[in-house]
């Protein structure tokens, strides 16, 4: 981003993606709509523990870190599961997980935008852990 750019956008949601190429689409999404058992299904030794609230869910990472994440939407027809959490360092997080079908499988993209810019540099590095884990369980899925 230019200096240009970030003057601009000062302020303003900080944006983070990452994708990871993934087995069969059904099986991915399976997993990621299955919010309630991530730790599980979809990032074990990521996510060490999730439980479900009423329109949220409460999880515990494996760096010691615990969200409280509302549930905004998943959409069955688009692949796609959206959240939001605040707390802590962050005054602004909202994130979505969808599943792409592609030639020979799947991939899933992660974007989370959040506040302050300052915590990107940590939750990026948790996305790219989180999709690694995913990266291996999903492996494991289509391999089984």
């Amino acid at each position: 981003m230019t200096e240009r750019c970030r003057e601009r956008n000062a302020g303003l949601p900080d944006s983070i993606d990452d994708c990871c190429p993934c087995g069969c689409e059904r099986q991915a999404w399976d997993a990621l709509r299955d919010v309630g058992a991530i730790h599980i299904r979809l990032v074990p030794g990521f996510v060490l523990d999730t439980k479900l609230e009423p329109g949220a869910r409460v999880v515990t990472f494996a760096n010691g870190v615990v969200a409280r994440e509302v549930i905004i939407d998943i959409d069955d027809t688009k692949m796609r599961v959206a959240w939001s959490a605040s707390g802590g360092r962050l005054s602004h997080h909202n994130a979505s997980a969808q599943v792409f079908p592609e030639a020979g499988g799947s991939r899933i993209v992660w974007i989370a935008d959040l506040l302050p810019n300052e915590m990107r540099a940590p939750i990026e590095a948790m996305i790219t852990e989180g999709m690694a884990a995913m990266k291996r369980t999903l492996d494991k899925l289509g391999n089984g």
